[in-house]
């Protein structure tokens, strides 16, 4: 597993294609866990191209890069990690327009592979906010006339939760663009991301308090233009901070995909130096949803 942050181990780590086709084949193939795809056989031999690995029943020839993010990129692998280091390790991420001077690809190319990216950034839900949480809405765009309140017209809604531990450190974030501020709306976020026993504070908006069934400790408190959630509108800052100055303009249709981006660097702050294993992991294997027990009926 590539572990760290330096720039130059990762180059001297990550030097040519067979180096990245390599690390591919050991994240898909783990020891003793080869499975052919065709036949369900596992026992294999060493197939004709390089890491690729052949089954000896059926003769069928796999590469490490078939069936994963990595097949069909249109470019050569060694660019691929690149990018994909500088979208994890680097603090800010990169933006397409980036990696077009950077590696000298087509702006399109660099959109649907960094889309792509973006893609497996989405959470697993595999870890809700506990302890106190803090929850609010907030828009990204510009003013627009005749347009107040939670009343947002093309401006997008986006819907924030912040884990506040108990030394007064921020923990995990998450955040997602949600239609309208509705109870509908937020107990979907709620159920993805946030523990039944947390201990939730949000303001007086009445869709939160139809909430409070299912989360017992929801307290209501005034907003006060944003003074007695100090510490969620600075997280808030901080991403439409990010969000301008170094993608400038996002449409309602990709907004989802750069919170997912911003959250996840964001709540692997300090574990950078596996952020990068992770994503490859993700990119070759996908990501590991979050797994609901079953509920036994009489």
């Amino acid at each position: 597993m590539f572990k760290g942050t330096d720039l130059l181990e990762f180059i001297k780590t990550f030097s040519s294609d067979d180096d990245c086709l390599e690390y591919i084949a050991d994240l898909k193939w783990p020891t003793n866990n080869y499975r052919c795809k065709k036949c369900g056989h596992n026992n294999y031999c060493k197939g004709k191209k390089n890491f690729s690995r052949r089954c000896t029943k059926c003769k069928y020839d796999e590469s490490p890069t078939s069936g994963t993010m990595f097949e069909r990129i249109g470019f050569d692998l060694l660019r691929a990690f690149h990018i994909i280091y500088a979208m994890s390790v680097r603090k800010k991420g990169i933006s397409s327009y980036e990696i077009e001077n950077e590696f000298s690809l087509t702006q399109d190319t660099c959109w649907n592979f960094r889309n792509k990216v973006q893609s497996v950034m989405k959470s697993s839900e595999n870890h809700p906010l506990k302890g106190r949480v803090d929850i609010d809405e907030f828009f990204v765009g510009g003013p627009e006339e005749g347009k107040r309140g939670r009343s947002h017209g093309k401006k997008k809604l986006i819907i924030v939760a912040l884990e506040i531990l108990p030394d007064g450190k921020f923990g995990r974030s998450y955040m997602r663009h949600i239609k309208e501020a509705s109870a509908k709306e937020f107990r979907q976020f709620f159920n993805a991301h946030i523990c039944q026993h947390a201990n939730i504070r949000t303001d007086n908006w009445a869709s939160y308090g139809s909430l409070k069934d299912e989360y017992e400790n929801i307290e209501q408190i005034d907003s006060d233009k944003g003074n007695n959630f100090y510490e969620i509108h600075i997280q808030i800052m901080n991403f439409k901070g990010w969000l301008r100055g170094i993608h400038h303009h996002c449409s309602k249709t990709f907004m989802q995909g750069y919170l997912d981006e911003y959250c996840f660097r964001y709540n692997r702050r300090n574990s950078l130096d596996t952020i990068f294993h992770k994503m490859l992991d993700r990119m070759v294997n996908g990501i590991k949803p979050k797994i609901i027990s079953a509920i036994k009926v009489d």
